[in-house]
C-alpha cells in the first residue's frame, strides 16, 4: 500500500477541535501580552530545559514531531497555566521514558538524516493553482492541520515539495513523506462573513490533508479514491 494510502486510513472523523492547543480562531482566551525588553530566558531553568531538548533530538531520542505531540498531551488546565518552557520541560517528561531514555543499557536509535525534506515516490497530486479543500477529518493524535481549516475550500499558490509527514513520524510510524502546499484560503472562508474582507491567509497543507474540489458535477480527486 502506498505510505500517502496508509498515512489517510488513520485519520477518524473531525472533532471540535484537535486539543488544547489548537486554539487558532478561537476567542476567549485573552489579550497576548507582549512583555518589553523580554529576556531570552526568564530563569537559568529555562536554558538548561532547551539544551536538553536539543540534546534528546540530536541524540535520536525524540524527533522534532515526538515532541510536539507531547506538549499536546499535557492536562488541558495545566497548558493554559504553563508557561513557554514549562510545556517544553512536561513533554520530556512524557515523552523521554515512553522512548526508553531512562532503561538501564538502553542506546538511542540512529538519528535520521538532517533536515525534513524527503524525496516522495509518487508525483504531486496537486499544482499551482488548483481549488483544493481541506478534509474535514483529523488523526489521531498529532497533526499540523490547524481545526479552524477544516472543510475550508483554497487555492494552492504553491508547491514546496516533499517533507517528513509529522502524522506518522510523531508515533513511531515513520517518515512517510508527502507533498506540502501552501494554500491560500479568504479569510471569509475561515472566519465567516464577519471577517475583514479582501483580506487572505496562506497555511502549509500537506496532501492527505487535501482533495481537490471539483468543478460542478465532478467526483473529488483523491490519491487513494476515497
Amino acid at each position: 500500500m502506498p505510505a500517502d494510502a496508509r498515512a489517510r486510513r488513520t485519520w477518524q472523523p473531525l472533532a471540535q477541535m484537535n486539543a488544547i492547543h489548537d486554539l487558532g480562531g478561537r476567542a476567549g482566551y485573552g489579550r497576548i501580552e507582549r512583555e518589553a525588553r523580554e529576556p531570552v530566558f526568564h530563569a537559568h531553568w529555562e536554558g538548561r530545559v532547551m539544551g536538553m531538548v536539543y540534546s534528546s533530538l540530536r541524540a535520536g531520542w525524540l524527533n522534532i514531531d515526538a515532541f510536539r505531540h507531547g506538549i499536546e498531551r499535557m492536562d488541558p488546565a495545566r497548558y493554559l497555566a504553563a508557561s513557554y518552557y514549562e510545556r517544553w520541560l512536561a513533554s520530556l517528561e512524557r515523552a523521554l521514558p515512553e522512548a526508553g531514555a531512562f532503561t538501564p543499557g538502553a542506546v538511542p536509535p540512529a538519528a535520521g538524516p538532517y533536515g525534513f525534506a524527503r524525496e516522495v515516490g509518487a508525483p504531486a497530486l496537486f499544482a499551482v493553482g488548483s481549488t483544493v479543500r481541506v478534509r474535514a477529518r483529523r488523526p489521531v493524535g498529532h497533526t499540523r492541520l490547524p481545526g479552524y481549516a477544516s472543510g475550508k475550500q483554497g487555492i494552492v499558490v504553491s508547491v514546496r515539495g516533499g517533507f517528513v509527514f509529522p502524522d506518522t513520524n510523531a508515533h513511531g510510524q515513520g517518515e512517510q513523506p508527502q507533498h506540502l502546499y501552501s494554500v491560500r484560503f479568504s479569510a471569509r472562508e475561515l472566519w465567516g462573513e464577519s471577517a475583514e474582507p479582501r483580506t487572505s491567509v496562506c497555511i502549509d497543507l500537506f496532501e492527505p490533508y487535501l482533495d481537490a474540489e471539483p468543478a460542478a458535477g465532478g467526483a473529488r480527486e483523491t490519491r487513494d479514491g476515497a
